[in-house]
C-alpha cells in the first residue's frame, strides 16, 4: 500500500533526527481506532540509547505519560502481552512492517507500506473472522497509524535537524506523541481457512514462481472441488524427483519450469501449463535529495558485475585499509560505474555513501533453482557479459572479482545457484575504535550481503530497505561482541525476486536488455511475447523452454512458464483431485485480480493454446495414461494401459521441430472474453504433429482412433493480449507466504 504526503518540512538528516513520520499497523476492534498497545512498533536496534524508535518510555521527558517503563504489545490472538522493551516474541527486526518515512526536499514523501493480514501476522489477526460461530463472517478490520514527528520533543526541547548532536529522543508510543496520531481504517477480505475442518490436504510442491498463484487459488479449490491442497515452495529439482518417485501411497503434484525426465519403463508423467511469470530485479532506492528513484536500466554485464561482487563496496573492506587487491581500481559501486551512469543519467545527482551499511549488493536467494539457471543463461547469452565473466575488462577498465573468474560462469549452462566465492574478511564497522575488546570482530561476504531465504524474502527485504547484513559491532554493548545490522539512511537495496512478489510489495522493477538490445520490463504483453518465442524443451516437447536468446523485440528475457507435473502412478482419487486442480488453474484461475481464486498481478493469463494443453493433460492424468500412449500401466487403474500404438514424444525426450510452441490468444473456454479464432499451423516439414499435451508424435504410426485425432492437432494461436490494472495491496485475500516471527 502506497502512503504519500505533501507539505512537510524536509528531513535533512539521514538518521531521522527530526521532521519525519513513524508509520505502523495496529489491530483493534474499537470503531474509534486502536490503543497504543495494539500496534506493531519498536523492533529496531537502538543506537546511542535513544527510545525514539522503540516501545521504551522516558516519563521524565513527557509530562502526559502515566507509565514509567515501556508500552507492551498485546496481540490480537489472546496470547500474553510482551514483558520488556525489547521483546521479539511476536515481531522482530526481520519481520516487522513498521516504517519511518522521510520528507524529501520538495516537501513530499512516500513509502510502500507492507500491509500484513492474519496469515502473515496472527498477532494482528487482520481479516480473521470475529463473528460468533454460525453467524455471517465478519473479517477483523485493522488500522494504519501515522505519528508525525517535527522539531519539538515532548518536553519542549527544540531539535536542530541540521546538526548531528540534536535529536528527538521519545517514542511515538509516548503519550504526548501518541495524541498526535493520524488513524486510517484498513478493511480486509476474509483470510480464514475456506476448507472444511478435517479435510485431508493433498501436497503440491515446487517452483516459487507459482506460489502466489496457487496460494490465491487454494480457497476456491476448497469450495469448487472436493479436495484441499497444500503448497510448499521448494526447489524444482526436488519437485521433479518427488514426482518421479510418486506412488499410490505418496500422492504428489510438482510444479516445475524444466520438465520431469522419465526413464524407460517408468509411469507416464503429464505436464500441464500452470502460470506465466518470471524473475525480476526489484529495487528500492531513495535519498533525501532526489526522492524515490523509479526507473533503471540494466545490461547483462552490469548484473554480472553485481553477482560477482566486483564493486569495491560489495566486498568486505575497512576504509582504513587499502582497497582489496582482487577488486582494486574498480568503481566503488554501480552508482560510480560509467556503464551504469551512461544508461541511467537520472542517478547523476543521487546522494549516496552507503558503504558503511553495506546495502549496495544485489540480494539473491540461497539454494538451487531453475529460475537461477535462467538468469545465468541470460548473462551467458550476452557477449559483453561473457567476456567480463571470463576476465576481460569492460571499456572503462573494470575487471571481474578474481575469486569468481575461475568458476566457469560463462560455459556452465547448468549452474543453478549464486556462488559467493570471495573468502576475504574485514574488521567490523565501529570495531576499529573498540579498545575494550581484545580481538576485533570481523565479517565476511555472507555477513555483508546475506542470502535471502527465497525470492519472496528478497522482495520483503527490498521493500523494507534493509538487506539484514551483520557488519556493525554493537557500540552500546547491548549484545556484547556481537555483529548487528546497521540500516542505511539512504535506501539502496536491490534483489532478484519473482515478478508477483515485486508487484505485491510495490517494488520498482529494472528494465533488462533483451537479445536484440531493447530494455524491457515485465508486463502481460512482454511476458506473452517471450512465451510466443519459446521453443519446446529438447528434453520434453510438452514443455516450453525459457530461452533469453529468443527474447527479441518487446519480449522480456526472464519470462518462464511453470508446469504442473504429475505421475499417473497414483490412486484414482488422487489423479482426479490433481486433475481438478489443473482444470481450475487453467480455467477460472486465469482471471486476473486480487480476490480469492483469481490470478494475482505479476502473472500473465495463460494463452489459449496453453490452456487447452493443460486441460488435455488433466484428462490424461485422470484417465491414468497419456492419450495414445500405452506407457506403463498404473496398477491402481484397471484400465490404465490405454490403447493405440502412439508413443508420446513428451515422455521419451521428443525433439522440437524448431517452430514456436508458444502461440498465444486471448480468451479461452473459461473466463476469457471474446475468444479469438485459432490459426492452424502449417506442416513442420518433418512428418510430425503435436499431441494434446504438446508432445510430438510420429504421424505415420498406426492405431489412431477418431477420439485420438483431437489429441494430435498442433495449435498455433496468434494474438496480442493486454490486461491493465493495479494491485490492491491493502487487505489482499491471497494466502501468501507468511513471514515467520523471530523467536
Amino acid at each position: 500500500m502506497r502512503v504519500s504526503w505533501a507539505g512537510g518540512a524536509p528531513t535533512t538528516s539521514f538518521n531521522l533526527r527530526a521532521n519525519y513520520l513513524q508509520i505502523m499497523q495496529c489491530w483493534g476492534d474499537d470503531p474509534d481506532g486502536p490503543d497504543r498497545d495494539q500496534c506493531v512498533y519498536g523492533a529496531g536496534a537502538v543506537i546511542g540509547g535513544s527510545t525514539t524508535h522503540t516501545r521504551g518510555l522516558l516519563p521524565d521527558k513527557d509530562p502526559e505519560e502515566t507509565r514509567d517503563d515501556f508500552v507492551p504489545f498485546r496481540p490480537a490472538n489472546g496470547e500474553p502481552a510482551t514483558t520488556k522493551t525489547f521483546d521479539f516474541t511476536y515481531f522482530g527486526p526481520l519481520d516487522t512492517n513498521e516504517q519511518n518515512g522521510r520528507t524529501y526536499a520538495n516537501g513530499t514523501g512516500e513509502v510502500e507500506f507492507e500491509v500484513q493480514d492474519g496469515v502473515q501476522a496472527d498477532h494482528l489477526g487482520c481479516g480473521e473472522n470475529t463473528a460468533p460461530a454460525g453467524s455471517t463472517p465478519t473479517p477483523r478490520k485493522c488500522w494504519l497509524v501515522v505519528v508525525p514527528r517535527g522539531t519539538h520533543d515532548t518536553d519542549g526541547t527544540v531539535v536542530d535537524p541540521d546538526t548531528t548532536s540534536s535529536t528527538l529522543t521519545t517514542s511515538p508510543l509516548s503519550a504526548t506523541n501518541w495524541a498526535q496520531r493520524m488513524v486510517f481504517r484498513l478493511d480486509f477480505q476474509p483470510v480464514d481457512n475456506f476448507c472444511p475442518e478435517g479435510r485431508a490436504e493433498r501436497p503440491v510442491t515446487g517452483s516459487e514462481l507459482a506460489a502466489d498463484a496457487v496460494n490465491s487459488w487454494q480457497p476456491k479449490l476448497c469450495t469448487t472441488t472436493s479436495s484441499a491442497f497444500s503448497y510448499d515452495p521448494d526447489s524444482e529439482e526436488l519437485a521433479r524427483n518427488g514426482v518421479s518417485g510418486t506412488t499410490s501411497d505418496t500422492p504428489l503434484l510438482g510444479v516445475t519450469v524444466d520438465p520431469v525426465t522419465r526413464a524407460e519403463g517408468q509411469p507416464d508423467v503429464v505436464h500441464a501449463p500452470l502460470a506465466v511469470s518470471g524473475l525480476a530485479i526489484g529495487f528500492f532506492i531513495d535519498s533525501t535529495k532526489t526522492g524515490v528513484m523509479r526507473e533503471m536500466k540494466l545490461t547483462p554485464r552490469l548484473v554480472a558485475k553485481m553477482l560477482t561482487h566486483s564493486y569495491v563496496w560489495t566486498v568486505p573492506w575497512n576504509r582504513s585499509q587499502p582497497e582489496p587487491e582482487h577488486v582494486a581500481g574498480n568503481p566503488k559501486s554501480y552508482f560510480n560505474d560509467e556503464e551504469f551512469k551512461e544508461l541511467n543519467p537520472q542517478f547523476a545527482d543521487f546522494v549516496q555513501d552507503t558503504q558503511a551499511s553495506g546495502q549496495l549488493s544485489l540480494m539473491v536467494p540461497s539454494g538451487n533453482s531453475d529460475t537461477t539457471r535462467l538468469l545465468w543463461n541470460w548473462l551467458q547469452s550476452d557477449k559483453e557479459a561473457r567476456e567480463f565473466l571470463s576476465g576481460k575488462p569492460d571499456p572503462w577498465g573494470m575487471r571481474v572479482n578474481s575469486y569468481f573468474q575461475d568458476l566457469d560462469l560463462t560455459e556452465n549452462t547448468s549452474i543453478s545457484d549464486y556462488p559467493k566465492n570471495d573468502p576475504t574478511t574485514a574488521v567490523a564497522i565501529n570495531a576499529e575504535d573498540a579498545s575494550s575488546i581484545e580481538d576485533k570482530p570481523t565479517y565476511g561476504l555472507t555477513a555483508l550481503d546475506p542470502y535471502t531465504d527465497d525470492l519472496h524474502d528478497g522482495a520483503v527485504r527490498t521493500r523494507r530497505g534493509n538487506n539484514n547484513n551483520r557488519i556493525a559491532w554493537d557500540g552500546n554493548l547491548l549484545n556484547k561482541n556481537e555483529l548487528l545490522n546497521l540500516p542505511s539512511g539512504d535506501h539502496t537495496v536491490m534483489a532478484v525476486v519473482d515478478i508477483a512478489s515485486a508487484q505485491r510489495y510495490g517494488l520498482n522493477i529494472a528494465a533488462l536488455r533483451n537479445a536484440d538490445g531493447r530494455f524491457v520490463k515485465p508486463t502481460n504483453d512482454t511476458l506473452l511475447n517471450a512465451v510466443d518465442a519459446m521453443k519446446a524443451s529438447p528434453d520434453n516437447a510438452e514443455v516450453l523452454k525459457p530461452d533469453p536468446t529468443l527474447a527479441k523485440g518487446q519480449a522480456y528475457p526472464l519470462a518462464a512458464v511453470t508446469y504442473a507435473a504429475a505421475s499417473v502412478n497414483q490412486s484414482t482419487g488422487d489423479r482426479k483431485a490433481y486433475a481438478d486442480f489443473i482444470r481450475y488453474a487453467a480455467g477460472a484461475g486465469q482471471a486476473p485480480g486480487s480476490s480469492a481464486g483469481e490470478l494475482p498481478y505479476g502473472y500473465a493469463p495463460l494463452p489459449d493454446g496453453l490452456r487447452k494443453q493443460a486441460k488435455a493433460a488433466a484428462d490424461d492424468l485422470e484417465r491414468g495414461h497419456i492419450s495414445g500412449d500405452p506407457g506403463t500401466p498404473n496398477p491402481d487403474d484397471p484400465g490404465g494401459g490405454g490403447a493405440g500404438g502412439l508413443t508420446s514424444g513428451g515422455n521419451t525426450g521428443g525433439t522440437s521441430s524448431g517452430t514456436s510452441a508458444g502461440g498465444v490468444s486471448t480468451g479461452g473456454d473459461d473466463g476469457g472474453a471474446n475468444p479469438s479464432p485459432s490459426v492452424s499451423d502449417a506442416s513442420t516439414g518433418n512428418g510430425s504433429t503435436t499431441s494434446s499435451s504438446g508432445g510430438q508424435q510420429n504421424a505415420a504410426s498406426s492405431g489412431i482412433t477418431p477420439d485420438e485425432v483431437l489429441g494430435i492437432i498442433r495449435w498455433v494461436l496468434l494474438v496480442v493480449l493486454f490486461v491493465g490494472g493495479t494491485a490492491g495491496l491493502a487487505g489482499p485475500i491471497m494466502l501468501r507466504l507468511a513471514q515467520r516471527r523471530t523467536p
